[in-house]
């Protein structure tokens, strides 16, 4: 999606992740996920991803936390995707980063320095002084440039008066929008709903059920086919 550069921790342009086909909150959970994964994170053998941390902001310093509703998960990985990204270490070889735990600022008590002491893992995405990404810069510089090149946003726009980079706004078009197109796709091909509420770190099902149904246009053919077939 962009050439590795730019300026560490707080900024940067990213390494390119492996290509692909908001609530807003959403949308930032999905971004810090893959800024923090690891790769040790991949386990290649049996074809899944450990989902176990993600970095985040806090008072503008990056620290590594657990992921969105502090959920750790495993998320099948196939074998075209697992290519993809051995071809993408091949290029850009894992760095190891080390941040502190959950929050960043200094620790006032033994308890709080035993949590937040720091923590090295070898990221799949840095930046040029290969550093972990913040969020904000990965949305304007690296993940809002890929749809405006393939036409499906508005180029950037002249910068606002405080020099911001000011981008159309495009909810559908966000990085949150993977993870919709990972769900609609499963459940279209016939995935259980349990397993891909597992999948995406919800406790509910039922709430998968009702946010991704619907991306199922062609559910009601397939269930006719099925009867069709048995009667014939």
């Amino acid at each position: 999606m962009a050439a590795r550069a730019g300026a560490g921790g707080t900024g940067g342009t990213a390494r390119p992740l492996p290509a692909s086909p908001r609530d807003q909150r959403g949308s930032w959970a999905s971004a810090r996920g893959a800024l923090g994964l690891a790769l040790e994170d991949i386990d290649f053998a049996k074809e899944v991803v450990h989902v176990r941390r993600q970095v985040k902001m806090v008072r503008a310093k990056l620290c590594f936390a657990l992921p969105k509703g502090r959920k750790v998960r495993d998320v099948p990985s196939p074998s075209s995707v697992a290519r993809a990204i051995r071809q993408y270490i091949e290029g850009f070889a894992p760095v190891s980063v080390t941040l502190p735990w959950d929050d960043p600022t200094p620790p006032e008590t033994p308890v709080e320095a035993k949590h937040r002491r720091p923590r090295t893992y070898n990221l799949l995405v840095t930046g040029r002084e290969r550093k972990a990404i913040n969020r904000n810069y990965f949305n304007s510089y690296v993940w809002k440039p890929a749809p405006a090149t393939a036409g499906v946003i508005a180029p950037l726009e002249e910068s606002g008066a405080d020099g911001a980079r000011v981008w159309e706004p495009s909810r559908e078009h966000g990085f949150h929008a993977l993870r919709h197109f990972f769900a609609s796709e499963e459940l279209e091909a016939g995935e259980s709903i349990v397993s891909l509420a597992r999948w995406l770190g919800h406790s509910d099902p039922g709430f998968t059920l009702r946010k991704y149904s619907h991306f199922l246009p062609r559910a009601g053919a397939r269930g006719c086919a099925v009867i069709d077939a048995i009667l014939a």
